[in-house]
């Protein structure tokens, strides 16, 4: 079992019980899934960028991303209907637990300057969104076998019906949130 999931039965859980006087342990707020996106206008014109991109989050999440399509043709970008533009991740269970504990504890301090994530992202709904500019920061990525840095969209979707059980359940778990 993973560390993090181990430290919200025994710590986390009977926090937030405790914090927001939840009546029934159902109402406890908890991680639902971690969804990891990265678009790739590039792919149009190289299509060899779509592999290295599935291959760096194959390497990170340990899991096979889901090609992206475009819904509409736009002449402006030179996009048509059914090209491939990106790829996503979702994570749930034992991988979601793994993936948190690595991008708190290893992934995050790894970033220049890093002051701490910003506090104010969430949706209003209970679910965090933030962006990285490259993916080395995670470990499992070789430097040398980087064609082009590129950024990626992290949504960590919650239970929590407020963005103050949503910062909590965060902060519980490890969130190293700006002060």
């Amino acid at each position: 079992m993973a560390r993090l999931k181990e430290a919200y039965v025994n710590e986390v859980a009977p926090a937030l019980m405790k914090k927001f006087e939840y009546k029934s342990v159902m109402q406890i707020p908890k991680l639902d899934k971690i969804v990891i996106n990265v678009g790739c206008g590039e792919a149009k014109d190289n299509p060899k960028a779509i592999d290295a991109i599935v291959s760096d989050l194959m390497q990170i999440t340990g899991q096979k991303p889901y090609l992206c399509k475009a819904k509409k043709s736009v002449a402006n970008f030179k996009l048509r209907e059914g090209m491939t533009i990106g790829v996503k991740v979702t994570l749930r269970g034992e991988r979601m637990y793994e993936f948190l504990d690595r991008f708190f504890n290893l992934a995050l301090p790894r970033v220049r300057d890093f002051r701490g994530i910003n506090p104010d992202a969430f949706d209003g709904r209970g679910n965090y969104n933030m962006g990285i500019k490259e993916q080395l920061i995670f470990p499992e990525i070789d430097y040398d076998k980087v064609d082009k840095v590129r950024g990626m969209d992290i949504c960590f979707v919650t239970t929590a019906q407020t963005d103050e059980e949503a910062r909590e359940l965060l902060t519980l778990m490890g969130a190293p949130f700006a002060k």
